[in-house]
């Protein structure tokens, strides 16, 4: 029989306390007015679940209160029990609280104040842990038995690993409780949480901030201040988990944000976490294709950097620029220190600084820094190195279609480019030949705008030799299904029509998921009038009777 199963069939108090001393396997034990004492641990036990356990912790306060007055022995722990829950905390976590004396206690301990209880209840708080029997008597047991063992209360920790688990709990918990946040919100202000021991923060300047009023947390994000609707939740999160995470995690889990954002929002933003083992591969064949030097000869400007992950590896900061959708990766940068000595900036590439005939006109937001400006105009050796959004707008391409995805000033002057106006990162593309002709440019990108039959007027208008590069599986990057190769290619651009470059086929090395090399693949660039599906010409409507052909290949569904 489980320890829920006996509880269920207790009849008093004495039933209660034998039923968890058995199922905790508790030695050297005494029933007392402390109604089960352990050298390890005391406990209050109640013979209904109907005492909350905020009140069953004020009355086993009341005599740990005794004991600390008298200088008698407290023990590690204390626990709360009855027939439906129970709860554990440390003793340290309280005898300070309580050696001030503030607290007006009652008669006894059963006879508590109101004034006791609000006491108690807002310093234990975040303290103890809490467990629902019927669902948690294991976790109780092996808590309670690991206390004993260990001298403590394990609480799990927040990795990179189970980071988008505690996420979900977090905004199941917690977020859900917060009173008019949006929900893409919800990353900023769980990440101003764990990275706060609950007084102060582990990075200065994040975009949310943790703060306390009236002795209760709330958020500030945008100088608005958000509250609790419901505390419970919150209590009962951080008594499971620790906070903040270990050190050695802390940047990279902000760095992680993208992969915590709604994915419709990550879809049209393009936030996607470029792995840092795809990034040194990135490295490696830059220095590979434009030389040793190519960190201090180029200019960098990275226009869609997220939290500047791809910009890391770099070794002289002072050389790159790095823009984003949003001022609070921005402010995720700056907390983390990433690239200080780059100048990091908000910027919307597709829509900041362009005039409704198409030219660049830098005035119009005095977003872009001076010295970028001049280094653009001096014609100086600039590298854009970029992750660009997928993100391709339209109606026949299911879920995953955004119908206002490619509406954006720089694609209402695309003229010429077809179909591949309706695709973020040829969108970007599209601004680069306009406003640096000369560039060199670094991608990562599905193939489309190199093999796509639909891309044919994009590959004829945007002039580029290709310098090499490499394909990744999708699968290296997080929120990306199905099985694609994603390519970082290296380009030096010509807008300026000194001579066509036609592009018939690329070669490309081949990583796998885990960024180690497989060996190589040729893509090769045909003209739409070769391809198998398009070469029949559609006849006539006419009186004989034919196969309904749609292409070469398939029957129109439609007779």
């Amino acid at each position: 029989m489980t320890l829920y199963q006996k509880l269920q069939t207790s009849k008093s108090e004495e039933d209660v306390k034998d039923a968890y001393i058995k199922a905790l396997g508790l030695k050297g034990y005494s029933k007392n007015l402390i109604d089960i004492q352990t050298k390890e641990i005391w406990f209050e036990a109640k013979e209904s679940g109907k005492v909350s356990t905020y009140a069953m912790f004020t009355q086993l306060m009341h005599y740990v209160q005794a004991a600390l007055n008298q200088g008698e022995y407290i023990p590690p722990f204390l626990a709360v029990i009855d027939t439906q829950k129970a709860a554990i905390m440390k003793s340290a976590d309280v005898i300070p609280f309580l050696a001030k004396k503030t607290i007006r206690w009652g008669k006894s301990a059963s006879s508590y104040t109101q004034e006791a209880l609000d006491a108690i209840s807002a310093h234990i708080g975040t303290h103890f842990v809490s467990f629902k029997i019927e669902t948690h008597e294991e976790e109780f047991i092996q808590t309670v038995k690991n206390a004993i063992r260990s001298g403590d209360i394990i609480r799990t920790q927040i990795t990179p690993n189970n980071l988008k688990q505690v996420f979900d709990k977090w905004v199941q918990m917690i977020g859900m409780e917060i009173k008019g946040v949006a929900e893409e919100d919800y990353a900023l202000l769980f990440f101003a949480d764990i990275m706060n021991d609950g007084t102060v923060s582990t990075h200065d300047h994040l975009p949310a901030e943790l703060m306390h009023k009236n002795n209760a947390p709330v958020f500030l994000l945008a100088g608005k201040v958000y509250e609790l609707s419901n505390k419970e939740g919150y209590r009962q999160f951080w008594a499971i988990y620790h906070r903040p995470p270990k050190e050695e995690y802390r940047d990279y889990l902000l760095e992680r944000r993208d992969s915590l954002i709604p994915l419709d929002e990550r879809s049209f933003k393009g936030a996607y976490y470029t792995p840092l083992a795809v990034v040194d591969k990135a490295y490696d064949k830059l220095t590979e294709t434009l030389g040793e030097h190519w960190q201090k000869e180029y200019i960098v400007w990275d226009m869609c950097c997220g939290v500047g992950n791809l910009e890391v590896k770099h070794n002289n900061p002072r050389n790159i620029y790095m823009s984003t959708l949003d001022q609070a990766d921005v402010d995720v940068m700056k907390a983390t220190k990433t690239c200080v000595g780059a100048q990091r900036f908000q910027y919307d590439y597709l829509n900041d600084d362009i005039t409704a005939d198409g030219r660049i006109d830098y005035s119009l937001t005095n977003k872009v820094p001076e010295s970028l400006r001049m280094a653009i105009a001096q014609g100086k050796k600039i590298l854009v190195l970029i992750n660009p959004p997928y993100a391709e707008s339209g109606d026949t391409l299911g879920s995953e279609a955004k119908s206002d995805v490619a509406k954006t000033k720089v694609a209402a002057n695309m003229k010429d480019y077809s179909y591949a106006t309706r695709e973020l990162f040829t969108q970007f593309l599209a601004r680069i030949s306009i406003e640096m002709p000369l560039a060199f440019i670094a991608m990562f990108g599905t193939l489309k705008y190199v093999i796509a039959p639909n891309f044919e007027k994009f590959r004829e208008v945007w002039n580029a030799k290709y310098l090499g590069g490499f394909v990744v599986h999708n699968r290296a990057f997080d929120g990306l299904n199905g099985n694609f190769p994603i390519g970082f290619l290296i380009w030096k651009t010509d807008q300026q029509n000194r001579s066509k470059i036609v592009l018939t086929e690329i070669t490309a090395e081949v990583l796998n998921k885990s960024a180690n090399p497989t060996g190589e693949k040729t893509f090769y660039n045909f003209s739409q009038k070769r391809s198998l599906n398009a070469w029949i010409k559609r006849p006539s409507p006419n009186q004989i009777s034919v196969i309904p052909l749609k292409n070469s290949l398939l029957i129109s569904a439609k007779s």
